[in-house]
């Protein structure tokens, strides 16, 4: 039997939402706090705060945390002046980074550098393994010199150790808006990327290619699906498998303010055909979670962080 931990953040105006939690559950649709609802991991390099993270269980045994370089609570009303076009050309220029044997001792935090001056804001990375090169894939949004810092694209990495990164690539551009929020997920040999179109449509987008490279094509009966929701209001997709083969697919609901904020999920019977249906009712989360990634676990795993206190 498995089980899955939720890495996110809490958006609340002060410091301590833009920190690392953890949620767990057994079964992938009932979720509890951990660590007394308190953060897990504290961020004291670079912007002080972090958001949109991904987990990854790596090859050599490690977990590792990569997240956003940004505060909010800090920084919006001091050194990016309540902009969030500051953000996007002078902010979250590095990623950070943390690591683990056992998803409860972790490393200090490690800042990464992905390309240079020609690269805004790097936000919201993702990772996933290249079974056929046997490396791992980063990527990130980002807008771009190329059309002086406008619409945002995906772009990604390459690395097998974590510590050194190949240089940039352009993994995915949308011609009529820009996209963020990259999530990817493999089945069968085809690579599955969810992003969130700013614009044309201002929802989630769904795309499939053999590669996890692309280049990629469109699945319009996702587009159906999503053509029902309300635009301008979901972000922030992440994606894992029930033990019972179906995916849940979640999106970052921001469209109140406050706590009617969170997730909310969708199921799929089969990938391929890229049909979710939204599923509420089934689902139950203690607090609204924000921006993260759900990592299948064993159950020794859960039992250990269930009861673990953290210190930060």
């Amino acid at each position: 039997m498995k089980a899955y931990l939720f890495v996110h953040f809490k958006e609340k105006k002060t410091p301590d939402g833009e920190q690392v939690y953890f949620g767990l559950s057994k079964d992938g649709f009932h979720w509890k706090e951990v660590n007394g609802g308190n953060p897990v991991l504290w961020s004291y390099e670079g912007d002080k705060g972090v958001r949109d993270f991904t987990i990854v269980r790596t090859e050599d045994g490690k977990f590792r945390i990569v997240a956003t370089d940004l505060s909010l609570a800090y920084g919006m009303p001091n050194q990016y002046h309540n902009s969030w076009d500051e953000i996007g050309r002078n902010g979250s220029r590095e990623l950070v980074m943390w690591e683990s044997q056992d998803l409860i001792h972790w490393s200090w935090q490690k800042m990464i550098t992905l390309g240079g001056a020609e690269f805004g804001c790097r936000w919201a990375p993702d990772i996933i393994r290249d079974k056929e090169n046997g490396d791992y894939i980063l990527h990130w949004s980002s807008p771009h010199e190329c059309n002086n810092y406008g619409e945002k694209a995906i772009y990604y990495t390459r690395t097998k150790t974590f510590e050194e990164f190949s240089a940039p690539e352009l993994l995915y551009r949308k011609e009529d808006s820009g996209v963020i929020d990259s999530c990817m997920v493999e089945e069968s040999g085809i690579y599955y990327l969810f992003v969130k179109s700013e614009e044309n449509p201002a929802t989630i987008i769904l795309l499939k290619s053999t590669s996890p490279t692309g280049p990629f094509e469109r699945m319009d009966a996702f587009d159906e699906e999503m053509s029902k929701l309300q635009a301008g209001v979901y972000e922030a997709p992440t994606a894992f498998r029930l033990e019972d083969g179906r995916w849940c697919l979640m999106f970052d609901y921001y469209g109140v303010p406050g706590k009617g904020q969170g997730y909310v999920p969708f199921l799929c019977e089969d990938i391929s055909k890229g049909v979710f249906k939204r599923a509420d009712a089934q689902f139950s989360f203690p607090y609204g979670f924000k921006h993260g990634t759900v990592l299948e676990i064993t159950m020794e795993e859960y039992e250990r962080i269930k009861g673990c206190e953290f210190e930060s």
